[in-house]
């Protein structure tokens, strides 16, 4: 359509509507789009929500938004926001002065970030159920979880740039063995560290890798990046040089 015809056609339009009343009562709606459906409008913006850092605290997901995560972390929109992601990471990558001394790290998670747990969700739902440990546990021990594409793409091109990987894991030194291999299996076949939970702590994930991440800078590491799919991956101390967040809005880590 031309473009002078566009413009004719959205002034007719406007002409037509009764703005200024639209205005006053508040009530904007006749450039709305046919398609909008108030389910998917509220659980969409929910999502923004989440990845945004402004909704916090949350234990599940609204139970009416399970098909729409479901739909998301199987589609096409989640594959292509975590290709955003780590092309940015990587741009950033390149322009990063390495010294050459093997003490430039980037950090990736787990979960969410180097491995996926889609067929773990698609048995047990995405997110509306409260989590259940001894279910998860048992999916870790199969060692079946696949790499996330985009995230294996991106640990492989850092590595041809000369960073070395650290996985800073929110799971268990006992599950060392299995995860361990896991990440193997998946194509990440080589790393400076994984760094594990401790059994006995508790407490916040921010905290945990925080100090974590403060134990590696007094090692002499650089933390040049740092990737995750939890604002408590990211935010707190010692956090790096730049960090990058992939979508996730099955569960929420503080």
């Amino acid at each position: 359509m031309p473009k002078m015809l566009l413009y004719f056609i959205l002034a007719t339009v406007l002409a037509q509507a009764d703005f200024g009343d639209a205005v006053k009562n508040n009530k904007i709606y006749f450039l709305r789009s046919r398609g909008d459906n108030g389910e998917w409008c509220y659980c969409s913006s929910w999502q923004y929500g989440v990845d945004t850092n402004n909704i916090i605290g949350w234990k599940t997901i609204p139970d009416e938004c399970e098909l729409h995560v479901g739909r998301y972390m199987l589609g096409a929109r989640y594959r292509e926001d975590s290709k955003v992601v780590t092309k940015e990471a990587y741009l950033y990558a390149k322009s990063y002065p390495l010294l050459g001394d093997g003490k430039d790290v980037w950090i990736f998670g787990t979960d969410e970030v180097a491995l996926s747990n889609l067929p773990y969700y698609l048995k047990h739902g995405f997110g509306v159920k409260p989590y259940d440990s001894t279910s998860f546990h048992e999916w870790i021990l199969t060692e079946n979880a696949p790499a996330l594409p985009k995230s294996l793409k991106l640990y492989k091109r850092l590595l041809s740039l000369g960073f070395k990987i650290i996985f800073l894991s929110g799971r268990r030194e006992y599950e060392r063995s299995a995860v361990e291999n896991t990440l193997k299996i998946a194509g990440y076949r080589t790393w400076e560290q994984v760094i594990f939970k401790d059994p006995g702590y508790y407490g916040p994930a921010r905290d945990y890798k925080s100090a974590e991440r403060k134990k590696l800078e007094e090692a002499g590491y650089r933390i040049a990046g740092n990737i995750g799919d939890q604002w408590s991956d990211l935010l707190g101390t010692n956090a790096g040089s730049r960090t990058f967040k992939l979508p996730n809005p099955m569960y929420y880590v503080s």
